[in-house]
Order: structure tokens, then sequence, then C-alpha cells
């Protein structure tokens, strides 16, 4: 019962913050962003066809009225027709989203619990080759460029000028020898940057428990090494590994798909989204920047909800 009238208080608590972001992207994309007006006319066209595709279009209505109804669209998540497609954009999404999530999830799960492992093993060894040979690798990482790295993964594994083992492009997944095939090379993409920043990250926070008195007495009192990383220091950095865990999923579900699937021409929301973008598709991205919203307040309360799981002492006030 308390982690519900939490849960429920802190989505209601999370309605400004979809308020003044679904607000900002709303006057941008109205003021700034694309008009497909033209785009939808002939050459030489009336102003009575102007006029026309505007009010189709809703252009012409008051920007109060569009953005109203736009908030009716999120809470009734019936989101409207593309504009490029006219296919509804919650069929659109129903579609693409299970894409996303079947491709990203691999290398994000992969890409924190091998950081994990390398951060102990790095943390263990100080100072000494093991901890600086994982460090010069997480510098290596960090210091190549995401897309660089997609580019220089496909060439090596999917074309006659590597190994050619892997599908360049597209998404025919009919079983799971057909899933592995394409999601492969996305994946080691994913891990080979996340470890990176992973890597230091989670190093960071396990070094500092170490030094700690609790860790320093086990150690004393001759507990074992895999014990005292596992029971001792691992578990109470459980919260800042937490963090970092969860507050990259939804740039992970966006910004890391988006690139991953423009690349690989995999039909998931980062392609849409990539596709809107240029297309200037107001439906699309006005979905895609409200369920983000949506989903970074939701990320905020499982997390809370998993400090309290981890760490009885911490209050669900």
């Amino acid at each position: 019962m308390e982690i519900l009238q939490y849960g429920l208080r802190k989505l209601l608590a999370g309605v400004p913050l979809i308020i003044g972001v679904t607000l900002l992207s709303f006057t941008l994309m109205v003021y700034f962003g694309p008009d497909k007006t033209y785009e939808l006319l002939g050459k030489n066209p009336t102003p009575a066809q102007i006029a026309e595709i505007r009010h189709e279009l809703g252009y012409d209505r008051p920007f109060l009225t569009r953005y109203t109804e736009y908030l009716r669209q999120l809470a009734t998540f019936d989101l409207g027709n593309s504009d490029s497609t006219g296919e509804k954009v919650t069929g659109l999404l129903a579609r693409s989203v299970p894409i996303s999530l079947a491709l990203a999830l691999p290398g994000f799960v992969l890409g924190n619990l091998l950081a994990v492992m390398l951060a102990l093993v790095a943390a263990f060894y100080r100072s000494r080759w093991p901890d600086k040979l994982i460090m010069g690798m997480a510098v290596i990482g960090m210091s190549i460029s995401f897309l660089i790295v997609i580019f220089a993964f496909q060439i090596w594994f999917c074309t006659s000028f590597g190994l050619d083992l892997f599908p360049v492009r597209g998404w025919a997944v009919h079983g799971p020898a057909d899933y592995l095939r394409y999601v492969t090379v996305p994946t080691m993409a994913i891990v080979f940057v996340a470890l990176g920043y992973n890597t230091r990250f989670y190093r960071a926070v396990i070094v500092e428990e170490m030094n700690r008195d609790h860790v320093r007495t086990a150690r004393a009192f001759g507990t074992p090494p895999l014990r005292l990383l596992c029971r001792n220091i691992l578990k109470n950095c459980a919260i800042p590994i937490i963090t970092r865990v969860m507050f990259s999923i939804p740039s992970i579900v966006i910004g890391g798909s988006l690139l991953i699937e423009t690349a690989f021409g995999i039909p998931g929301v980062g392609k849409i989204t990539y596709e809107a973008i240029v297309s200037g598709d107001q439906p699309v991205l006005k979905a895609v920047v409200g369920l983000t919203a949506a989903l970074f307040v939701i990320t905020l309360l499982v997390t809370d909800i998993l400090y309290r799981a981890v760490d009885p002492r911490v209050s669900l006030e």
C-alpha cells in the first residue's frame, strides 16, 4: 500500500514535467519546425489551395487549441495519423517499439553486466596492470564516436571487405536464428561503446566503497576476496549502479536506437523518429516526445522503488 500511494504521488508530481517538456517541444515544432504545406501542394498553388491544406493539417487553428488537443491525444493515447504515410501513430509505435526493445535489450544488459565485472576486477587490482589495461580499453571505447563504431563494425562483420558474416541492413526476423543474425552486430556496437563509460563510472564507485572502514575491517578479519567484493562492496554500490542503469534507459531507447536503427535500416522507433524529423511529420514527433517524457517519469518512480528494495533505510516519503 505504501508503494502504491508513493507511486500515485510520484506520477502526479511528474505531470508538470510532462507538461513542461511537451509545451517546449510543441512550441519549437509549431514556430520553428518544418511546414508540410508546400510539400503536399503542386507547383504554383493558389491561395485557396494553400488555405485548404493548412486547414487539413490544422496549422490555422490557435496555438492553445492545438496544444490542448495534443495533451488530450497523449492522455487518451489517440495520437492521430502520420502526415507522411497516413497510418495511425499508435499502430506505428505498436509495430516499432517491440523491435527497438528486441534490438537494444541484449546490448543494454550485456553492456552493464560486463562493465560491473570489469570494474570489480579493475578496482580489486587498482593501480596494477589489469586495472591499467581495463581503463585504457575504456578510454578507447569512450574516445571513438558511436557512429564510427557502427560503420566500422558494419564493414568488418557485414561486408565482403571483412568477414561478411551478418546482414548489413534490414530486419527479416522469423525465428531465433534470424534474430541472432540481425541483432549480433548492433549488440556488439552498443556493448563496445557502453563498456567505456559504464566501466569507468562503476570502477570509481567501487573504489570509493573499498576504502570504507567496514570493508577494511572485513578484509582484516580474513573475508575471502570474492565474498568481500559481492557482499561487502557490490551490495553497497547498488544505489549508484541502479541510478546509472535506470537513467540510461530513456537515452538508450531513443538516442541509441536512432543511430543504430538508421544505420542498419531496422524499422524501430529510432528509425521512424529519424524519418519524422527529416520529413517534418509532427504527429509522430509529438508522440515520441510526449511518450519519452512519460517514460522518464516512470523511470524516476521505478528507480525510487528499487532504492527501497536494495536499502530498506530509504524512505518513500
